[in-house]
């Protein structure tokens, strides 16, 4: 009896968050990341409240085959700031506007970083969230002819689309 062994493809991109309650954001990295084929993980760590399953899991990206990691947390957000303290990979920060400041305070802290720490910070929110798996993409790009390919694609259909919207909009009001 033939059996298949299921193909095992490393993820590229780590995407974590500081609750559960981030993923509503932040899948909208992992919907980017998987329109482009890229293989990414999810998963929930918190600077704050579990900061040694925080480094244990930057420690072992790397390693893994991780190649951009993706932080989105909201409040304090310290999330993206103490994961780029612990690796080399590039970070890219999403703030999330969960707090009574509407993200404002995520955005400060994510974006402040001191010199030496660097985060790639994005808007707040979604279009952040997007923005952060877009940009991870055009990370991996740089050395991947694939997804340039698919890059170059997907510009010329964002401008087309906003082409045929603008087309429908002044045939409606002519």
């Amino acid at each position: 009896m033939a059996t298949s062994k299921k193909k095992t493809v490393k993820p590229l991109v780590g995407i974590v968050m500081g609750s559960d309650s981030d993923y509503a954001i932040m899948s909208e990295a992992s919907k980017v990341l998987d329109q482009f084929g890229v293989e990414n993980e999810v998963l929930v760590t918190s600077a704050h409240r579990t900061p040694a399953r925080t480094k244990k899991y930057v420690d072992q990206a790397r390693k893994r085959g991780i190649k951009v990691l993706i932080a989105g947390a909201g409040a304090a957000a310290h999330l993206a700031g103490v994961v780029a303290a612990e690796t080399i990979l590039p970070v890219i920060g999403v703030p999330i506007g969960s707090s009574p400041l509407q993200g404002f305070d995520s955005l400060l802290s994510t974006a402040q970083m001191p010199g030496g720490v660097s985060v790639a910070t994005m808007a707040i929110g979604r279009a952040g969230a997007k923005n952060a798996g877009l940009l991870a993409v055009q990370m991996l790009a740089l050395s991947d002819a694939r997804l340039t390919k698919k890059l170059d694609q997907y510009k010329k259909d964002m401008a087309k689309q906003v082409e045929a919207k603008s087309r429908k909009l002044q045939a409606e009001h002519g």
